[in-house]
C-alpha cells in the first residue's frame, strides 16, 4: 500500500505566491484600514467626543485583515438609529468611500 502525491511543484509555487501576496497586500490593508478609521472618525457626530475616540483599528491575521469598530456602547444606535432617533451613519459611508480605493490598489499591485 502506498500514497502517491502529484502536483507538489504546483503547490509549492502557489504557496510561494501566497507569501508574496501577504508581503505586498499587508501594507495596503493597513493603509486602507487607517484611512477607514480616519474617515469614520471625521464622519462621527460629536456631542461629547466619546464616540469619535472609541473608533479603533485592529490589524489581524498577520496583517491581512483590518477591523475598524466603534467600542462605545451606543455606537450602533447612532449608526442605525432607533424608533425615536434618526440614524446618523458614519461607518458605512466611510466604508463605501474607502472600498473602491482599496480594491483598486489591490488590483494594481497584484495584477503585476
Amino acid at each position: 500500500m502506498g500514497i502517491k502525491l502529484s502536483g507538489i511543484k504546483e503547490l509549492k509555487a502557489a504557496l510561494e505566491d501566497h507569501s508574496k501576496v501577504k508581503e505586498v497586500a499587508g501594507p495596503i490593508v493597513k493603509y486602507h484600514g487607517a484611512q477607514l478609521q480616519g474617515n469614520a472618525q471625521r464622519r462621527a457626530p460629536v456631542d461629547t467626543g466619546n464616540l469619535k475616540r472609541s473608533i479603533r483599528l485592529d490589524i489581524k491575521d498577520g496583517g491581512m485583515t483590518a477591523e475598524v469598530a466603534a467600542t462605545a456602547d451606543y455606537s450602533g444606535y447612532v449608526e442605525y438609529g432607533t424608533r425615536f432617533m434618526t440614524a446618523q451613519p458614519y461607518v458605512r459611508p466611510a466604508f463605501l468611500q474607502q472600498e473602491g480605493k482599496f480594491v483598486k490598489d489591490l488590483e494594481r499591485v497584484l495584477g503585476e
